[in-house]
């Protein structure tokens, strides 16, 4: 398991999405930078962080495998929609449930504000991205060390939004991982599809050996339309819902 402590978010000072407004909004260990077409209601927002965090946690002090299981679990047929949709994302991945929930509270807030009549809705929580824009967007993927994918972007066309764009990495960040890759991308429709199985991805992913099998194994789950793996000086990709760009 990498560092608990705090990592600042400095890929953040990257954004470049000029014609948008920019918010912060943070909530105990959520933190959120969403980008939307009008000025951000920070207090709605807020409302439904805390809305989405009372159910999964109170759901936790239910059912504690939850938050510590490694594997799927089965939920209660009454549990909150937020709850289920992580559960059902962690079964088709084969992970536990909160490997989902970042994707998951980035969507939820995203389709909200999107039902309160915000067109554009760019939500990033701790590298997992709801997008939803009227023209294309480029998504910058950070590889650490692997410096010479940094430059590299996924362009997602305005057709293919909603979408999830979901990272994890072996490397970087404090998330539990057991593999070794650099940067693990998935996209989905379903952003808790798409956080979960970037994690169980990249969980396979540990020498240059492991990437064909990775990549068969995202690229095989329904729902999931892209996939990039890189690992040092190798990258592989599959899917048709993004473009490269430098």
């Amino acid at each position: 398991m990498k560092t608990t402590r705090y990592q600042r978010k400095f890929y953040r000072d990257w954004a470049k999405n000029k014609d948008l407004h920019l918010a912060r909004v943070v909530t105990k260990e959520t933190d959120l930078e969403i980008l939307t077409d009008k000025p951000l209601d920070k207090k709605f927002v807020e409302e439904k962080i805390h809305l989405y965090r009372w159910h999964i946690e109170n759901y936790i002090t239910r059912d504690s495998r939850f938050l510590t299981s490694l594997k799927p679990i089965s939920v209660e047929m009454n549990a909150p929609l937020i709850v289920k949709e992580m559960a059902r994302a962690a079964e088709k991945a084969n992970v536990g449930p909160m490997a989902a929930v970042a994707g998951a509270i980035a969507e939820f807030v995203g389709r909200d504000l999107l039902k309160s009549g915000y067109k554009d809705v760019i939500i990033e929580n701790g590298g997992d991205i709801f997008l939803k824009a009227r023209k294309a967007r480029s998504i910058g993927i950070y590889a650490g060390k692997a410096k010479q994918w940094n430059k590299l972007s996924l362009k997602i066309k305005a057709k293919n939004t909603p979408m999830g764009i979901c990272t994890s990495s072996g490397n970087i960040g404090h998330s539990l991982s057991f593999g070794c890759a650099d940067s693990v991308v998935i996209l989905s429709k379903n952003a808790s599809l798409a956080d979960a199985v970037a994690t169980a991805t990249a969980n396979l992913a540990r020498s240059k050996q492991d990437l064909a099998f990775a990549l068969d194994f995202a690229r095989s789950i329904k729902g999931v339309s892209g996939v990039v793996i890189i690992l040092k000086n190798d990258l592989v990709s599959w899917g048709s819902a993004f473009e490269f760009v430098k």
